[in-house]
């Protein structure tokens, strides 16, 4: 099955899912503009290690709450020993844990000299905190003070946006691109959930073009690569936070034109 939404699925931000699927889009968008970068760039996977707050349970991950559920089983007593109660409730803690992610970066060949970043925001880039979106900011703030272009992708409705000066409207997602020589300026793409993701433009270096990237064809790869319909309850709603009331509606009616929900 293909998608099923225009643009980007918030069913795939599911805790349980999004690690898979950021690490997929990483790279699909890598391999997508490499033959587009000529022989003067490389695109390259940079890896890196995230502290998750997760709440483990079972076959899924739940971020930072406690799920409980009651117990009705009990335990066969042993002959002449006291009945021994079972727990009435099972409880998950939250768990520090460690998420492999990845960033893009752009870098000429022979000098290895940084170009653009490409950052797809995770979990810990938007969560509050000195090591999360606090340690975001800081490397953020270091693109800024350097040569090199930063193009940030958040498909994440939660969490802290990327610092600016003006407030970002409503919508659920954003696209950020930051071209070195004309900070502080920073363009933006809002994308809305009924759209399409528009091809937005990956600078490079003076008087390099800037080159194409979609990010539709993208999602639409992995989509069908991982097969995440088979992991997805659409008769659900998506995961928090809780979408706005007219596109609450808008999915409802998407889904149920699909047959993924009933009429």
């Amino acid at each position: 099955m293909g998608p099923i939404f225009p643009g980007m699925d918030p069913y795939l931000e599911a805790p349980a899912i999004w690690p898979d699927v950021h690490t997929s889009l990483s790279f699909a968008v890598r391999d997508q503009i490499q033959p587009l970068l000529g022989q003067q760039y490389s695109a390259i996977i940079v890896p890196y290690v995230a502290t998750e707050t997760l709440a483990i349970a079972p076959n899924r991950f739940i971020p930072d709450v406690g799920v409980f559920e009651r117990d009705s089983s009990t335990l066969p007593p042993r002959g002449g020993a006291a009945t021994i109660a079972p727990a009435p409730l099972t409880g998950t803690v939250t768990m520090e844990l460690p998420t492999r992610y990845h960033r893009i970066e752009i870098r000429t060949v022979t000098e290895e000299v940084l170009v653009t970043a490409i950052e797809i925001l995770s979990p810990v880039n938007k969560r509050p905190g000195a090591d999360a979106a606090d340690a975001y900011e800081r490397k953020r703030r270091e693109i800024f003070r350097s040569a090199a272009h930063l193009l940030e992708i958040d498909l994440l409705r939660g969490g802290r946006r990327p610092e600016l000066v003006q407030p970002l409207p409503n919508d659920p997602y954003f696209i950020l691109l930051s071209r070195a020589e004309r900070r502080p300026t920073i363009e933006i793409w809002p994308v809305a959930l009924a759209e399409p993701i528009p091809i937005i433009p990956i600078p490079l270096r003076h008087p390099d073009a800037d080159i194409p990237l979609d990010l539709n064809a993208a999602l639409t790869l992995i989509y069908r690569s991982a097969r995440y319909d088979y992991r997805i309850d659409y008769r659900q709603p998506p995961p928090a936070p809780e979408l706005p009331a007219a596109e609450a509606a808008w999915v409802d009616e998407l889904l149920r034109a699909r047959g993924l929900r009933p009429n």
